[in-house]
């Protein structure tokens, strides 16, 4: 996977030191992960670097979702408030936001036990941000695209008339809307010790019926090429049985959420690299095998 390669500035520090009025000149740790964001750990702080088209806007609405879960749950990471009460600043044109750093790891998925806590967590998480109603979001979050039945034109190659049908039918059948998280894989989690502990990345955060990020965080966490339904099927009961907020789903429903998920990756890809990302052999692997289970899994 391709992760971004944004330096930590002198000047990004300035505006970090300026902004939240915290020492920022010290080494500067790069933290694995991130494809559109880098960030830096110094000290007990991070320094979150985005993506220079993100708008102000756009992360503060998501950092207003970040900030009501971690009222409710304590995995939840909120951003720091600047002295002005901004949770995101501008530096070498880039949007910066400080946080405090947890210890932990990317979890294991390989581990029962760990998908079992992650479906668990996803429900406390839809349980903690039902009751959240934010203003429409500044930007169309790019999982949002189709997700109500419209032709998506930005992946003509993955086109399923009979697939945009469905969702139409899903979203009007469906009327339940609630914030989620938008991006629920272990890249956005940290463990300790065996136990899930941070919940982190809320850039991809919308509005939208709790049903499709259930299903897709049955694939992130249990079988992230599509071959093991039984595994999908007990991530889904975990979730259910643990109290969350989407209703009953059965295999086709899932399995076109997971579909619209897969489309919606292609469009990604597409994006990432229209913008200049030189995909190497591993990242071209992965998105043909996500392709293939797009067609692979249509009811």
């Amino acid at each position: 996977m391709i992760y971004a390669e944004t330096p930590l500035t002198g000047a990004m520090r300035k505006a970090v030191q300026d902004a939240w009025n915290v020492p920022a000149d010290g080494p500067a740790e790069r933290l694995f992960g991130g494809e559109e964001s880098a960030a830096y750990r110094i000290g007990d702080l991070v320094v979150r670097v985005g993506p220079a088209w993100r708008s102000d806007a756009e992360t503060e609405w998501c950092h207003a979702v970040a900030a009501h879960a971690a009222s409710r749950m304590p995995e939840a990471v909120a951003p720091l408030r600047a002295r002005d009460g901004a949770t995101v600043v501008r530096g070498d044109g880039r949007p910066l936001s400080l946080w405090r750093h947890v210890e932990g790891e990317w979890p294991d998925t390989e581990e029962p036990t760990t998908r079992t806590q992650a479906a668990a967590l996803l429900a406390r998480l839809h349980r903690a941000l039902a009751d959240h109603a934010p203003p429409p979001r500044p930007t169309r979050s790019f999982a949002e695209i189709g997700l109500d039945g419209a032709f998506p034109e930005d992946v003509p190659e993955l086109a399923d008339p009979d697939l945009d049908r469905w969702l139409a039918a899903f979203h009007a059948r469906t009327p339940a809307r609630q914030v989620v998280h938008g991006d629920y894989y272990e890249g956005n989690t940290l463990a300790r010790g065996g136990r899930l502990v941070a919940l982190l990345d809320w850039d991809e955060a919308f509005v939208a019926a709790p049903e499709f990020e259930v299903a897709s965080a049955a694939l992130e966490w249990t079988d992230e090429h599509a071959r093991a339904p039984e595994l999908r099927r007990r991530f889904v009961a975990d979730y259910h049985a643990a109290g969350g907020t989407a209703g009953p789903m059965d295999e086709e429903t899932v399995a076109q959420l997971i579909r619209h998920r897969l489309r919606r990756e292609t469009a990604y890809f597409n994006l990432a690299r229209a913008r200049g990302v030189e995909h190497d052999e591993d990242d071209l692997d992965y998105h043909r095998r996500r392709v293939r289970e797009f067609f692979a899994l249509k009811p």
